[in-house]
């Protein structure tokens, strides 16, 4: 490669933007090629006193000390379902979610993605996982789809503050990577947990990966975007209804117009069914 032909800086970020490399795990660089900026081995640290021993076993301490073997995914699915079936409140699932370690996504990730708007709300939309963005806020479609969804809201005379978004995965995939079906599987009982907390009228599911996971089908968006079915919460039959994410959307605009379709028969569908009280 010739120095004309090297790539630029900019070139060089934008490729590692679009690998998934987005962040930095140190202050300074380090060159992993050479063996004399390997780390050592950190030191062993001195016994603690007997005070700051109980110190330590006051305060809220992880589920999985460090070094553990982590769960089977039999168990981490075993223990999210009981988890999620112990929390009276969003706010105590949020409390829970917070201190589950059964998901390895947890350690990677820099914060729980939990949901945004109005626990309230008749419509609640589900999308898969959180990117970088909404990794950084904490909030759900706040990115460039983000802004695409409020659009997508705004066309049918909705905003944040009457509609429940949350996603079936809550922590961000390292470089945005598609969840695992093990991960999903971990994942799912609190956000089934959630749908059933919020109880709206309508769930409206973004992407096929929500689609798939939550009305459980395997028809892919094509196929099953605009299709009314029913999302049983084990108490509740609630109506639901799939489309496109916004993300593909930003990607592939022709499509646009189907998902306005769908929009619309959720509008229609909200205007017709009776308010939650009345169930």
């Amino acid at each position: 490669m010739t120095p004309e032909s090297a790539p630029s800086l900019r070139q060089l970020l934008a490729f590692y933007l679009d690998a998934g490399v987005d962040c930095a795990l140190n202050d300074e660089p380090v060159n992993r090629l050479l063996d004399d900026e390997i780390v050592a081995p950190a030191e062993p640290q001195p016994r603690e006193a007997p005070a700051a021993r109980a110190e330590i076993k006051r305060a809220p301490a992880p589920v999985q000390r460090p070094g553990a073997a982590p769960p089977s995914p039999e168990a981490a699915i075993a223990s999210a379902r009981a988890a999620a079936a112990t929390a009276p409140t969003l706010e105590a699932l949020r409390a829970l979610m917070e201190q589950f370690d059964g998901c390895a996504l947890r350690s990677t990730a820099t914060r729980l993605v939990f949901a945004d708007g109005n626990p309230q709300a008749r419509l609640m939309l589900v999308g898969e996982a959180p990117g970088r963005d909404e990794d950084i806020e904490g909030l759900p479609f706040v990115g460039r789809s983000g802004k695409l969804l409020d659009l997508m809201l705004a066309a049918i005379g909705l905003d944040r503050s009457k509609v429940y978004i949350a996603n079936v995965i809550p922590w961000r995939p390292p470089g945005n990577r598609t969840p695992t079906p093990q991960e999903i599987q971990i994942c799912l009982p609190f956000i089934q947990r959630q749908i059933e907390l919020v109880d709206p009228d309508i769930v409206l599911t973004l992407g096929n990966p929500a689609t798939q996971t939550l009305l459980q089908t395997r028809d892919g968006i094509m196929k099953s975007r605009g299709r009314w079915t029913d999302y049983n919460t084990g108490t509740r039959t609630i109506r639901a209804i799939a489309t496109f994410h916004p993300a593909y959307l930003l990607r592939s605009p022709a499509y646009k117009r189907m998902t306005w379709m769908d929009l619309r028969a959720v509008a229609q569908a909200l205007e017709a069914l009776p308010g939650k009280a009345a169930n």
